[in-house]
């Protein structure tokens, strides 16, 4: 499983979460399934992918340590974390968090570990 995780500001637009995730894509292999916090959920529907929703982040482990991040949601990047949540025990990153041009939204890749 190839997981896009998002995380964004309350203005992001679909457009935004398709510009973070065509950064993201760039040399990874296609995503299967989207995946953010329940609170972030309605807008990723736009993206036509299976959605997993994660239900927290804080604590988990991330490359990228936004103090932004930090202090709202207890770990350094959302999309990086709900990447990595929702691909599962194992799962690694392929790609750290990009930022949509008009930087309303992340987006960042992960792998689930084989079955």
């Amino acid at each position: 499983m190839i997981v896009a995780g998002f995380g964004y500001r309350s203005g992001a637009t679909a457009a935004s979460l398709r510009s973070a995730l065509a950064l993201a894509q760039t040399g990874a292999p296609p995503v299967t399934h989207v995946a953010t916090l329940a609170d972030k959920l309605p807008l990723l529907a736009a993206l036509g992918l299976p959605t997993i929703v994660v239900d927290a982040v804080a604590g988990v482990a991330t490359p990228t340590r936004s103090p932004a991040s930090l202090a709202a949601r207890g770990t350094g990047s959302v999309a990086e974390a709900a990447a990595l949540a929702a691909a599962g025990p194992g799962a690694r990153l392929l790609v750290t968090r990009q930022i949509s041009p008009d930087r309303m939204a992340t987006c960042a890749i992960a792998e689930g570990a084989p079955v």
